[in-house]
């Protein structure tokens, strides 16, 4: 199998592992019923799975009956044809990402950046702190909800590894989570440091010892996806290399 038809089937599978998933003809759809978020809420292909315009079709209605915004992310190589369809079905692209895979031979130690500490989450107290800095420094609102901390300790308890940042002072300043694994790869996902404590390294040490722990249990292969030129440069960095393309389009 190559490596963009292990990449999606590690999506198929974990969003097969959502609390509510759906699975329509060549897609499966990782509803979660505890959020609307697009982000969470979204579809994927089968890899090389025929796919028609009744297909997307009935994507759509299962979407609509689940009260969700369609929405879809794929590896473009493994469903070349699924763009003009949707394109087709009203949908439009978000985004194009390169993903970036590293092996165990190719990552690259990162030092921690004096007066800071790496550590896995342990409680609901912890993991909130995290998902709270991960909100702020995307943005938002640096809060976490009951349902947020739930899913990241399912998450952990499923073999995903959760990393926090924080300061002498034991304040959360970043993290990053890797996805349960399937198949010998886990995708790296949120990787993020608070404004202020930016361009110190932590997001190349954050990024680089939760790869580091994945390999030690078992992965073989993380990609993640590098979302500017700031973030290209910090996972190659650490041993990252460009692998393939992956989609991102919706239906509004």
């Amino acid at each position: 199998m190559s490596l963009d038809a292990r990449i999606q089937q590690s999506v198929v599978v974990n969003l097969s592992n959502r609390p509510a998933p759906v699975h329509v003809g060549p897609f499966v759809i990782g509803v979660d019923p505890t959020t609307a978020n697009p982000n969470i809420n979204y579809a994927t292909p089968r890899p090389g799975a025929a796919i028609t315009g009744a297909d997307v079709a009935d994507l759509v209605a299962a979407f609509r009956d689940a009260d969700r915004v369609p929405r879809l992310e794929y590896v473009i190589g493994c469903a070349p044809e699924l763009e003009p369809l949707l394109v087709g079905a009203g949908f439009e692209v978000e985004a194009r990402h390169t993903y970036l895979c590293c092996r165990p031979e190719t990552l690259q130690a990162t030092a921690t950046p004096e007066g800071y500490t790496l550590r896995a989450p342990d409680n609901d107290g912890e993991r909130a702190a995290l998902i709270g800095a991960q909100h702020d420094a995307f943005g938002g609102e640096s809060v976490a909800s009951a349902e947020d901390v739930a899913r990241m300790r399912r998450a952990q308890d499923a073999g995903g590894v959760a990393l926090m940042a924080v300061t002498g002072d034991d304040v959360c300043v970043g993290g990053a989570q890797g996805v349960p694994p399937s198949d010998g790869l886990s995708e790296v996902a949120g990787v993020a440091v608070r404004a202020p404590f930016r361009r110190r390294g932590l997001a190349g040490a954050l990024t680089a010892d939760l790869t580091g722990r994945l390999f030690g249990a078992g992965v073989e292969v993380a990609w993640l996806e590098a979302g500017g030129e700031d973030s290209w440069r910090v996972y190659t960095r650490v041993g990252y290399q460009p692998a393939g393309q992956r989609l991102y389009m919706a239906l509004r």
